[in-house]
């Protein structure tokens, strides 16, 4: 067997089980802290390299789908940008979360889409393309859209500026991001097997580098997790589950094919959760990383939980519908 096909089925075995994964290394910082919150320090440098996995898999296919499918992509991005934030500033007003945790929720609900939400529209037989695009906007609009909606919403709780925001998020996300599209197009001219194999193992580190990212902030909020208030947990349970409704809802309502609204499900449930993480970490405190760290674990239960469901959905409609084959 080939050194590809074998790096292939080590890659898809780490994705696979990315939520036993993200698991285990979450009790392991619950047990041992020490182990892993001193890479805390390291969090945006790993969250840049998740960024720059997700550049390598962008094509300017990509992005023409922006011009192709404007309408979708379109809805998708708004909805994401205005459902989510308002929706945790009013779970912050509604249940009165202390000024820190609150501030988490808003990072987390200004966040843009992450890479785990292309993962799992794929897994729920959903419109990839859809996915990957809005995923794209999002992350490329982050830089404006989170430090606005974060100053307008908690401007009078921060010492932090739009710029000082911005800047940072440039430096996490969009430029690793422009990288990846950069290396992509000189791999695929120059070297198309470096190329396939780059895309074969940048998955698998993608999901190591975001279970490292759930450890260290696991180990930096241990005894703010063991403490969290209940309320904590329910803003992040009910935040995610309107979302991902929300999401299938505004695909459903605005006629989009069933594959699309599902694509929208996962693209305004799921946020990037690591980079409300690096912000709250590089401008705040550990405890506003509190609603991020668990966003981090909880999003990869629920994701492959509602990925699962599209499928059978998807494999009873295709079993109860008449065979081609059957007579009159």
């Amino acid at each position: 067997m080939s050194t590809g096909g074998g790096l292939q089925r080590i890659s898809r075995f780490i994705s696979k089980y990315f939520v036993v994964w993200v698991l285990a290394a979450a009790a392991l910082a619950l047990l041992t802290p020490e182990t892993f919150a001193w890479i805390g320090d390291y969090i945006s440098i790993l969250l840049g390299v998740v960024m720059l996995g997700m550049g390598l898999t962008l094509t300017p296919a990509d992005f023409r789908r922006i011009i192709e499918r404007p309408r979708d992509v379109a809805i998708g991005s708004c909805a994401q940008w205005v459902i989510m934030p308002t929706l945790a500033y009013g779970l912050v007003v509604g249940l009165g979360l202390p000024t820190e945790v609150g501030i988490g929720l808003i990072l987390l609900g200004a966040a843009p889409g992450g890479t785990a939400s292309n993962v799992m529209t794929y897994l729920g037989k959903g419109d990839v393309a859809l996915s990957v695009t809005i995923t794209s906007v999002t992350t490329i609009a982050a830089p404006i859209v989170m430090p606005a909606w974060v100053v307008l919403l908690a401007g009078e709780q921060i010492q932090v500026t739009f710029a000082e925001m911005f800047q940072e998020i440039v430096l996490i996300v969009l430029i690793p991001v422009v990288a990846g599209v950069v290396i992509r197009q000189v791999l695929d001219r120059t070297a198309p097997t470096a190329a396939e194999v780059g895309l074969t193992v940048f998955p698998a580190i993608s999901v190591l580098a975001i279970v490292t990212i759930v450890a260290a902030i696991v180990g930096l909020n241990v005894e703010n997790i063991l403490a969290a208030s209940g309320v904590a947990l329910v803003a992040v349970l009910v935040h995610n589950a309107v979302g991902l409704g929300a999401g299938y809802g505004v695909g459903h309502t605005t006629s989009m094919p069933e594959d699309r609204a599902r694509a929208c499900a996962f693209e305004v449930g799921m946020q990037n959760s690591g980079l409300a993480v690096a912000i709250a970490v590089a401008f705040f405190s550990p405890l506003t990383a509190l609603v991020p760290a668990l966003a981090s674990v909880w999003h990869n239960v629920t994701g492959p939980a509602l990925a699962t469901y599209f499928t059978r959905q998807t494999d009873e409609h295709s079993a109860s519908a008449p065979s081609i084959h059957e007579s009159d």
